[in-house]
């Protein structure tokens, strides 16, 4: 009988050292030399860490491995972003590299799938199967760092800021998304500042009151209506935790937070006269003015089968004249990686439905009548 080898990727700093005390017997200067080797150096091969003694390293080889997901494909976009279709297991998420004057940002997926319905995103119509681990969400970084380390003659930026908006609801998978939040902002890991990992939620208001005074990130909010009769039509998850308690979360969030400066990032798709009216604006300007925020506009990219479309330039400067009235600070983010699906909303991944909604979608989509038992 094979014993599966640990993923040395799954644990953070004070995971590592208790699993090099426990079951290795060594010290936590060890653990922390493996860990440097492991995100510094982008080093999977045991026998290649020449500080370590040999007869750890043979240990190591025995029962340890550092496996992240590969890349199974490619894609890239005439932007220069690039979209990784990232194997976990037998499937497939979707991570995303956004290169930019000033930044190169790693756009990073936290399940296979969404178990969330919001009406307007693509991952949403994928169903959903599992929460992603450790090891697979922070060896999404690690592998698009390798990746990139690879094409150093391409003058590609290496990685500057990491936002959890890829597949699935980060709040959802609290219990890997922490571990994996620790080593992107720990020394030993990638070192990121607390300013430039950003976590967006659509909502899950125990998840965000479970991070208030445990780790300090940007927080995004996924908000995308000015009151809770519409946004429960376009965001299921509001029949949980409405828009009051939503923002309740959110204040007491940034309160304990120096990563946000006392501001939340509000992400708000525009979908043709659906949210996007001059009305549905002072309703979002008005709705917002007791949360310091920044509301960043995403016009909606559309994916094929989606009832919605993106608004005209009209009515988009239109509604950002309209918060700006307010003096809120507005902006509009601008479209990357389209060409390849790799925007907002667009994410699809290979996944496995655990919850047949794409069964039950192509079913009323055929009329073919349903059987029972």
């Amino acid at each position: 009988m094979t014993t599966e080898k640990v993923n040395l990727l799954d644990f953070d700093r004070k995971g590592l050292r208790a699993f090099f005390a426990e079951e290795l017997g060594e010290k936590a200067f060890r653990a922390d030399q493996i860990m440097k080797w492991i995100y510094h150096f982008g080093c999977d091969d045991f026998d290649k860490m020449t500080n370590i003694n040999k007869k750890l390293r043979e240990q190591l080889k025995e029962r340890c491995e550092i496996r992240a997901p590969y890349v199974s494909e490619a894609q890239h976009s005439t932007d220069g972003t690039i979209k990784w279709a990232m194997r976990v297991g037998d499937q497939d998420v979707e991570t995303v590299y956004i290169p930019e004057d000033d930044r190169a940002t790693l756009c990073v997926s936290s399940q296979v799938g969404c178990a969330l319905e919001c009406k307007f995103c693509s991952t949403a119509q994928q169903g959903f199967n599992r929460n992603l681990r450790v090891s697979e969400i922070i060896g999404q970084v690690w592998r698009a760092a390798r990746e990139i380390g690879l094409e150093k003659e391409t003058g590609r930026r290496p990685i500057t800021n990491v936002v959890m908006m890829g597949m699935g609801e980060p709040l959802l998978n609290m219990k890997n998304l922490i571990p994996a939040l620790e080593i992107m902002l720990d020394d030993l890991g990638f070192g990121l500042s607390k300013r430039r990992v950003t976590v967006s939620t659509s909502g899950v208001v125990s998840g965000l009151d479970q991070m208030t005074g445990q780790i300090d990130v940007a927080l995004a909010i996924s908000l995308h209506a000015p009151n809770d009769k519409l946004r429960s039509e376009i965001m299921p998850i509001n029949d949980r935790w409405d828009i009051q308690d939503f923002l309740a979360s959110v204040r007491r969030y940034i309160a304990s937070s120096n990563a946000n400066r006392g501001k939340v990032t509000v992400e708000y798709v525009l979908l043709d006269h659906v949210n996007d009216g001059t009305e549905h604006a002072h309703e979002l300007a008005q709705l917002m003015k007791d949360t310091p925020c920044k509301i960043n506009l995403i016009p909606f990219n559309p994916y094929p089968g989606s009832p919605y479309k993106k608004p005209s330039n009209s009515r988009i400067d239109r509604f950002q004249k309209t918060l700006m009235q307010y003096d809120h600070t507005v902006t509009i983010r601008k479209t990357r990686g389209d060409d390849i699906d790799a925007a907002c909303g667009q994410l699809v991944g290979d996944v496995i439905d655990r919850t047949k909604r794409t069964k039950m979608k192509q079913v009323a989509e055929n009329a073919i009548p349903v059987k029972t038992l």
